[in-house]
């Protein structure tokens, strides 16, 4: 099998991989857009693409009912030692998951093509990005890779004879005997899916899923879990964070990484449009950034995505009109409704609810339907480069250097809008005692309570504990070069059950504020959980809020604080030895200043 392949690693895995799945051929993607046309072609010829009158070059497809979203108990780190893989990962020994999954693999991919997908994860060459190779049976990946990572021809150049790269294997799980018609969305059923991760051998395991959490192996996978791996290993964050480019009316530029758990408005904030006069917001990423530190001891982020894979429901010229924009064509839908004129639709949407539709499981609806036209985790996926507020430099090879670290989450009480840690390993503490109120969108009872340490509880690939001592470690070595960090909460509300706060474009005041603090140019109130703007701290000019709203915006209940204490405790103690001294520390000063 001569595939004009130089390097012998990846030569001899794809052999390997070949005769384990036995697919019908083998395809070298090179990234190109004649690729890119074909496979779509292919998929509309499957009857998996629906074509979109009103929007050039996009796509519609519905997935099976049973493969809508990431499977979170499906999702293994696989490490010799379960301590390793911490409490919050589930974990499977190697040698048992290995077996179990060489076993669905054994000629999974007959009938079908083997798609042999190398991808970079950042800017190709940069020093900051790596390089994956994603082997898949599934054309709608291959589409997805092309927008969501760079997939190249260069990327197999970059490796040369002897390069690194992580392997990621993939398949559909559903070989198709001879003359067999494929589904619509071919999938395994749940019991067989499997997203798994071998960060000890950088290698990554997936099988029976075709949703793109579980089968775009570049995004969560590779960026994220194996990523936070090497990251510790190598000493620099691979983090669940947005990254944009503030600047203000005299032209001085912040750049600020901000990591909050799901349904807190990270892409909204990410192409923020700023509601001060004179202030600029420009998207870097909206969902990863790694960093590394640079040259003159700061700390530098890359955006290692290509793309946007965004939620469609709520997103609106309202909440995100930027996201709208990016829109307008060359995207790919999964499991939003089709309009009668050949358009998409989802909940939240602007504009009158159309008049029938075609809902995501390819029913009938009407605004009389009891069930959703579009799935709740309906998404888009979208090419970075078509966003009008897109940062000039979010392929910088270097990155961008960060000045600015923010964390939080959706809380109705307690928590004021924003204030600052009182230095590093305050703000370590802030990230690991990241906490939000359970939605609709979460499973389990709404205003429950969840602990979503850095935003990275379900993305972290090794024991959190060592995480958590990992950015202490990093703080070391950044010294007084390291970003500020910053806590917010957008969510709070009054005693009627209203938002306090309204967000959005208005969330550019917090930033001017915590800009203006780096210029020392802004005063904080000291208070136990941190330093607080002062009275005239946050710039109100224009916004019609009552003073009775900010001041409860900003109030510290040292009795509400002090009753977060034991739930604090009780996450921190699921850590066991692995928690951090500095940590345990942290919460006793915070215990001592409350009083």
């Amino acid at each position: 099998m001569n595939l004009n392949i130089k390097n012998e690693k990846l030569n001899r895995w794809i052999k390997e991989v070949s005769e384990l799945c036995q697919p019908d051929s083998i395809y070298i993607c090179n990234g190109s857009k004649e690729e890119y046309n074909q496979m779509i072609e292919l998929l509309i010829k499957n009857g998996g693409a629906i074509p979109l009158k009103k929007r050039p070059n996009s796509y519609l497809f519905r997935s099976d009912p049973s493969d809508v979203a990431r499977v979170e108990d499906r999702t293994f780190i696989s490490t010799s030692s379960k301590e390793e893989a911490g409490p919050t990962n589930n974990w499977l020994g190697p040698a048992e998951l290995k077996k179990t999954m060489l076993g669905l693999y054994k000629g999974c991919m007959k009938g079908r093509t083997m798609y042999v997908i190398p991808f970079s994860m950042g800017p190709i060459g940069s020093p900051i990005s790596k390089i994956g190779i994603e082997i898949s049976d599934s054309p709608y990946v291959v589409v997805n890779m092309h927008i969501m990572t760079r997939v190249s021809s260069r990327v197999l150049e970059l490796l040369g004879e002897n390069g690194e790269f992580i392997p990621c294997l993939h398949s559909i799980g559903a070989p198709l005997a001879h003359g067999q018609k494929d589904a619509q969305w071919p999938c395994a059923p749940i019991d067989k899916k499997y997203i798994s991760h071998f960060p000890e051998e950088n290698l990554i395991w997936s099988y029976g899923s075709g949703y793109g959490g579980n089968a775009l192996l570049g995004k969560k996978c590779l960026a994220l879990r194996i990523a936070s791996v090497m990251a510790r290993r190598e000493g620099w964050l691979a983090e669940h964070m947005l990254i944009l480019r503030l600047t203000n009316p005299e032209g001085r530029q912040y750049h600020i990484a901000a990591a909050f758990p799901s349904a807190c408005g990270k892409t909204n904030l990410a192409m923020m449009m700023p509601s001060i006069p004179g202030w600029k917001c420009e998207c870097i990423g909206d969902d990863i950034a790694w960093m590394k530190i640079g040259a003159d001891g700061r700390l530098y982020s890359i955006n290692p995505e290509n793309g946007f894979f965004g939620v469609a429901p709520g997103t609106s010229y309202s909440t995100n009109p930027m996201a709208m924009d990016t829109l307008k064509g060359n995207v790919i839908f999964t499991n939003c409704a089709l309009t009668d004129d050949g358009d998409v639709w989802w909940e939240g949407m602007d504009g009158d609810e159309p008049v029938h539709a075609i809902d995501w499981k390819g029913r009938d609806w009407t605004p009389e339907s009891v069930h959703e036209a579009a799935h709740p985790n309906a998404r888009f996926t979208a090419p970075a480069s078509q966003c009008p507020v897109i940062c000039k430099d979010w392929e910088k090879p270097e990155g961008v250097p960060i000045d600015i670290i923010i964390f939080g989450g959706r809380r109705s009480e307690v928590v004021p809008l924003v204030y600052e840690a009182y230095n590093w390993d305050h703000g370590v503490f802030l990230g690991a005692t990241a906490a939000s109120e359970t939605t609709a969108a979460n499973i389990g009872a709404v205003g429950f309570l969840r602990y979503d340490p850095f935003a990275m509880k379900p993305f972290c690939g090794y024991n959190m504990g060592d995480y958590f001592q990992h950015w202490l470690d990093m703080g070391g070595k950044l010294g007084n070069k390291a970003p500020r960090i910053f806590y917010v909460n957008w969510f709070r509300k009054n005693s009627d059950g209203k938002f306090l706060w309204p967000g959005f474009s208005d969330n550019s005041r917090v930033l001017k504020w915590m800009c203006q603090r780096i210029d020392g140019k802004a005063g904080a109130q000291e208070t136990p959980i941190g330093l607080v703007p002062d009275k005239e701290g946050i710039d109100l000019n224009g916004l019609d809020i009552p003073p009775d709203n900010m001041r409860e915006l900003m109030m510290v209940n040292t009795d509400e604080w002090k009753a977060e204490i034991p739930n604090i405790e009780k996450h921190f103690s699921i850590f066991g030895s692995r928690l951090p001294e500095r940590l345990k520390l942290q919460l006793k000063e915070f215990i001592r200043r409350l009083g």
